[in-house]
C-alpha cells in the first residue's frame, strides 16, 4: 500500500482522519472511534486546540495534579503539574509537607536577561567592522524603535547589543549579540522580530559605510534567532534547617541521612552519568508546571540542560552542605517563562492553573517553577539514601499495572491488600493476577 500523500495538510479533519485509519490499521473503525473519543464536546473549545497545531486529528491528554501546601517565602502555594509519570505529584506534594514545618522554601531572583543573535559572514578587516558596528550601535536601537516601544512602556526592551568575533570557530563568522528584558512575556516573537531588524539595518548600513570596500559591504546574514541558552535569567531556590530538625520516619539518624544525602549530590557533580538521571528527576518537577502554564518546556530543557554543562562537563544542577550543625540544598537554574502571551491567553486549562497560582508575574513563576524542581529532587534523594527509589514508585506503578491487565473491583482489592506486606515488581503483580484467576 502506498502510505505517501499529496495535500495532506488540505484535507479536513474528518478525511485526515480516515485516510490514517484506512492505511495505518488493521480495523480502521476501531481507529476512528478512538480518535474521536478524545475529542472536546464542546465544538468551539475543540477548535481551539485544533488550531493550535497543525493538521491536528485528536486531542491527547496529559494528567494535570496538584501538588498542595508549598511554602516559599512566608507564603502558601498550590502548584499545578500535568505530567503522566508516576510518583511525580505525590513526591513534590511529600516534599512540600516535609518543608513546610522546617522554614520552607527560599527564593531569589538573580537576574532576568534574555538573549538573541544575529550570526553573519564579514571577509573583510575585524577593525574595520569594529569601527562600523560602533558608529551603527544607535540605528539598531532606533530602527527598532517601533518594535521596542509598548515593551520599553512595561519596562523591558533591549539591553544591550555587542559585536561577537567567532573567526577562530569559523572563518569570518561573527555575531552580533543582544540582550533583552522582556518583563512578563517570554518575549520569543518579540526578540525575534528585533533581531530581524537588526539583520537588515546590518545589510542596509554597511552599503553605506565608506571605510568598507564593495567586497566588505557585502555581509552575508545566515540567520537571526533567539538564543534557549540563558545563563543570565537566573534564579536561585534553597531550604535549610538545622540537621536535627531532618529526624522523621524515615530518617532515624538525622546526621548519617545529611551525610549521605550530600555524598549523593557530590557524585552528581563530578558523575555525569549519575547527573543525567539526578537532572531529570529535577526536571520531572520543572517541567510538569511549565507545561501547565502554558511555557515551552523543550525550550526550558534544552536551556537548563546547557547551563548544567557550562563547566565543560555535565554536572548537577543542585547542591548541598552541611556548615554549622545546618543542612542547606539549593539549586540555580535558568528560566525564561512567560505569564502574558501565546498559550497563557489561549489555552483554558493554563489560564485556569494560572489563576490557581494567583496570577504570577514571569519572576514569580521562575520561583515557582525552581522550587518545584528542587522539591522533586529532594524527594528523590531522600527515597534514593533511605528506603531506595522503587518502594515508592512501584506502589505508585501498581495502578498502572492492574490498569494494564484490566483487573475487576475485587482482583484489584485482593491485590492492593497482598502487595501491603509484599514486595512490588512487575513480574510479582503478574504472576498474582495470574494466581487470582486460576
Amino acid at each position: 500500500m502506498n502510505n505517501t500523500i499529496a495535500g495532506f495538510s488540505k484535507l479536513s479533519k474528518e478525511e485526515k482522519i480516515h485516510w490514517i485509519a484506512n492505511h495505518y490499521f488493521s480495523t480502521p473503525t476501531e481507529a476512528i472511534d478512538l480518535l474521536k473519543k478524545y475529542w472536546n464536546s464542546d465544538a468551539t473549545l475543540q477548535q481551539l486546540h485544533d488550531e493550535f497545531i497543525e493538521n491536528t486529528i485528536t486531542n491527547f491528554y496529559i494528567p494535570l495534579g496538584v501538588a498542595p501546601n508549598f511554602l516559599i517565602n512566608g507564603k502558601y502555594s498550590t502548584i499545578p503539574m500535568a505530567i503522566e509519570e508516576s510518583s511525580v505529584v505525590a513526591a513534590a506534594a511529600k516534599s512540600a509537607k516535609f518543608w513546610a514545618t522546617r522554614g520552607g522554601f527560599k527564593t531569589t531572583i538573580i537576574n532576568t536577561e534574555k538573549i538573541g543573535q544575529v550570526h553573519f559572514l564579514y571577509t573583510g578587516d575585524k577593525d574595520k567592522l569594529t569601527v562600523f558596528f560602533n558608529q551603527t550601535k544607535t540605528t539598531f536601537f532606533s530602527e527598532t524603535d517601533a518594535l521596542t516601544k509598548n515593551m520599553r512602556q512595561r519596562g523591558g526592551g533591549i539591553l544591550n547589543i555587542e559585536l561577537k568575533d567567532k573567526t577562530e570557530l569559523i572563518p569570518n563568522y561573527y555575531q552580533l549579540h543582544a540582550t533583552f528584558e522582556t518583563k512578563d512575556s517570554m518575549g520569543a516573537n518579540f526578540i525575534n522580530s528585533c533581531l530581524e531588524q537588526f539583520a537588515k539595518t546590518l545589510k542596509e548600513q554597511a552599503q553605506t559605510f565608506d571605510a568598507f570596500t564593495s567586497d566588505e559591504k557585502e555581509i552575508e546574514v545566515i540567520m537571526s534567532i533567539l538564543s534557549n541558552y540563558v545563563p543570565n535569567c537566573l534564579v536561585r531556590a534553597e531550604v535549610s534547617c538545622p540537621i536535627e530538625d531532618l529526624a522523621e520516619k524515615h530518617i532515624p539518624d538525622p546526621e548519617v541521612f545529611a551525610q549521605r544525602f550530600v555524598q549523593a549530590v557530590r557524585i552528581a557533580e563530578v558523575e555525569p552519568y549519575r547527573a543525567v538521571t539526578h537532572n531529570k528527576g529535577i526536571m520531572n518537577g520543572i517541567d510538569a508546571v511549565v507545561l501547565a502554564t502554558g511555557n515551552d518546556f523543550r525550550a526550558v530543557e534544552a536551556g537548563i540542560h546547557a547551563f548544567a554543562s557550562k563547566n565543560g562537563q555535565y554536572s548537577s544542577l543542585s547542591h548541598a552542605e552541611i556548615e554549622n550543625g545546618q543542612f542547606k540544598f539549593w539549586l540555580e537554574i535558568p528560566l525564561a517563562l512567560g505569564t502574558v502571551g501565546g498559550l497563557t491567553s489561549l489555552h483554558p486549562l493554563v489560564k485556569l492553573c494560572l489563576e490557581m497560582l494567583e496570577k504570577p508575574s514571569a519572576q514569580e513563576l521562575m520561583q515557582l517553577v525552581a522550587v518545584a524542581g528542587l522539591a522533586q529532587n529532594f524527594a528523590a534523594l531522600r527515597s534514593l539514601t533511605t528506603t531506595g527509589i522503587q518502594e515508592g514508585h512501584m506502589k505508585m506503578h501498581l495502578n498502572n499495572i492492574l490498569n494494564q491487565f484490566m483487573v475487576n473491583e475485587e482482583e484489584r482489592l485482593a491485590i492492593k491488600k497482598h502487595f501491603k506486606n509484599h514486595t512490588i515488581s512487575h513480574s510479582a503483580v503478574v504472576s498474582y493476577i495470574e494466581e487470582l484467576r486460576k
